[in-house]
């Protein structure tokens, strides 16, 4: 994933003479660039001390569904994909931009896998995240309420979940 970000990072600052897109190309990919940092920074903000870079879930997590969460399971990689597809793009590197969109999705891939199956080991995510998307919102798909903690009598758990 880190030399992913590299190459990325790379491809939008290396020089390229005469390759530009439409003005009108640039200011959408420099709208999806603002996107993603701000859906980034409402992730960061919902999990608080919870965010991290790494696909880890910590014995005492919980799950988080407001925020992002509401709409989709994986918010955080939904704003990866668009920096790797926005910000090459916003320079005039769309064959870059296609090239790493492909790579980061190979990457994410197994990351993503992973870290589902850590997710299901806490009681209740399958239930809370049933019906919601893991990348891109729908009409009508939202995350269930919180589930319940581990501490709470079965008749609060069944009426949580």
């Amino acid at each position: 994933m880190v030399a992913a970000h590299v190459a990325l990072f790379a491809a939008s600052v290396w020089p390229r003479s005469g390759r530009r897109v439409s003005r009108s190309v640039e200011i959408a990919a420099l709208i999806g660039l603002a996107a993603s940092t701000g859906l980034r920074l409402w992730v960061i903000r919902t999990l608080g001390a919870s965010w991290n870079a790494t696909a880890h879930v910590s014995p005492d997590s919980r799950i988080e569904t407001d925020g992002p969460y509401r709409y989709v399971r994986h918010p955080n990689y939904v704003a990866v994909a668009l920096e790797f597809a926005c910000l090459p793009t916003a320079v005039g590197a769309v064959p870059e931009a296609v090239a790493l969109s492909i790579v980061n999705a190979a990457v994410l891939v197994p990351r993503i896998r992973a870290e589902e199956r850590l997710l299901d080991a806490i009681p209740g995510y399958r239930e809370a995240f049933r019906g919601v998307p893991r990348f891109v919102p729908r009409p009508g798909r939202r995350s269930g309420q919180t589930p319940a903690s581990n501490n709470q009598s079965l008749a609060e758990r069944s009426r949580n979940v």
